[in-house]
Order: C-alpha cells, then sequence, then structure tokens
C-alpha cells in the first residue's frame, strides 16, 4: 500500500487563457503537474483532486456548476481517483481530505496546483500541521501578479516569495525533473 499522496490543487478552467482568473505560468505548471500525475498513477500513489466552486453564483470565478470551476483536462481526473469539493481555501476545511489521507495511510504528500499564494499555501501549512511529510513542486505551481497598498508584485515575485516561506519551514522545495529524477 501507498504511504504517500499527490494532492492536485485547483487546477482548473477559469485560470487558463480564456477563463475569468488567468495566472501567469498557468499552461507550463499545468504540464508539470500532468508529468508528476502520470508517475503517481504509475507507481500506484494515491491521487486527490482538489475542486474549488464558491458557494454563490455571483463569485469573480469558479461559480457553481460552471465549465471555470471544472478540472482542465491536462490533469482531468480518472477513475476512482478522489475529488475532493472545497468551497473554502484550505482544502482540509469543511472536507473529507483529511479522513482519504488517513483512510489510505498516507504519511507523505507531494503537492502541485494553484495559486501559489493562496490554496498552495494554505494546503502545505495544514498538511505539515496535521503532521504529514509534504513536499511542493514548485515548478507546478502557478500564480498572478499581486497588489498591495499601491504596490504591484509580479507573480513572479509573489511565487517566488511564497515557495521561499514554505520552504524554510513547513515543506521540501522540488522541481518537477527532481522530483521525478
Amino acid at each position: 500500500m501507498a504511504t504517500r499522496a499527490l494532492i492536485v490543487v485547483d487546477i482548473q478552467n477559469d485560470y487558463f487563457p480564456g477563463g475569468k482568473w488567468t495566472l501567469s505560468g498557468v499552461e507550463a505548471a499545468a504540464d508539470n503537474a500532468a508529468r508528476l500525475l502520470a508517475a503517481a498513477r504509475n507507481k500506484g500513489d494515491l491521487v486527490v483532486h482538489i475542486r474549488h466552486e464558491f458557494p454563490t453564483a455571483d463569485a469573480p470565478f469558479f461559480a457553481p456548476g460552471s465549465e471555470g470551476a471544472q478540472i482542465h483536462p491536462k490533469v482531468q481526473n480518472q477513475g476512482d481517483e478522489h475529488v475532493v469539493l472545497k468551497h473554502q481555501i484550505n482544502s482540509f476545511r469543511d472536507t473529507d481530505l483529511k479522513a482519504v489521507l488517513d483512510r489510505n495511510g498516507i504519511t507523505e504528500v507531494v503537492i502541485c496546483g494553484n495559486m501559489s499564494h493562496m490554496c498552495v499555501d494554505a494546503v502545505t501549512r495544514a498538511s505539515a500541521d496535521f503532521g504529514y511529510a509534504v513536499t511542493v513542486i514548485h515548478d507546478a505551481c502557478a500564480s498572478r501578479d499581486l497588489e498591495f497598498n499601491g504596490v504591484r508584485v509580479p507573480a513572479a515575485h509573489a511565487h517566488a516569495a511564497f515557495m521561499a516561506a514554505l520552504g524554510f519551514a513547513y515543506a521540501k522545495m522540488r522541481s518537477t525533473d527532481e522530483f521525478l529524477g
């Protein structure tokens, strides 16, 4: 029985070009996530897809039942792979994610997906807090430009800052090639 799970966070249509909330570098990140997904499937690791929907139709993106809220074809779930529907930033909050991991004897999680500065950050910190060994595949995650108090933060800087913070105390940071090599 595998003790490792790949958690694929919010790789959904609205984050891609033509969607409502396009991320910087999302295509390359999703391509890397697809490589991770193929390897996890081949190894027999547990795969858990996280799919975010906001609770109301007036959401800025991921509106309930919308095409934008669907998992992107590059990482589409297959067969009996778990899909956890969440309505919060943290994938553990008000979901059965922890129960799925624990029921399957998971001790280690590998995380990829979107957004680096929000949902990836939240699930990584929570995973570490719950005692799982955590690895984040940094080039299989994407972010977007941010703004705070009149200061524009380019997506690459936001992504790097969050990966640096998570890598300091919450997770091992690996590239897709490092992890698969």
